[in-house]
C-alpha cells in the first residue's frame, strides 16, 4: 500500500467521527467536611488557582493541553471557550 492509499484510508476511518468528551479543569478546592456541611446558596469556595492561571484539558485522566479561558467570539454572550497555549506531548510507543 502506498502513502496516498494510507492517507485516504486514515481520512475514511470511521473512528474519526466518534466524539470525545474533554474536561476543562479550572482549579481544585480542599474544604473540610464540616465546612461543606454548612454551605448554602451563594457560598464561595476558594480554588487553588488564580483567575489568570492556565486551565487544564483532560480526556479521561490524561492531560492533553493547557490553555486560557476566554469568551467565544461570535458565540452567545458569555459563552466560554479555551484558547490552547500548550499541547502536552506524549511519549512515543516503542511497539
Amino acid at each position: 500500500m502506498d502513502e496516498t492509499e494510507q492517507v485516504m484510508q486514515a481520512a475514511e476511518n470511521p473512528l474519526r467521527h466518534i466524539p470525545l468528551e474533554i474536561m476543562v479543569t479550572v482549579g481544585k478546592a480542599r474544604p473540610l467536611v464540616r465546612d461543606l456541611l454548612t454551605l448554602g446558596e451563594h457560598a464561595v469556595i476558594p480554588l487553588d488557582k488564580r483567575i489568570d492561571d492556565p486551565v487544564e484539558l483532560f480526556i479521561g485522566d490524561r492531560l492533553i493541553a493547557r490553555g486560557e479561558l476566554q469568551e467565544l467570539e461570535g458565540g452567545e454572550p458569555g459563552q466560554l471557550a479555551v484558547r490552547l497555549t500548550e499541547v502536552v506531548s506524549t511519549p512515543t510507543d516503542p511497539n
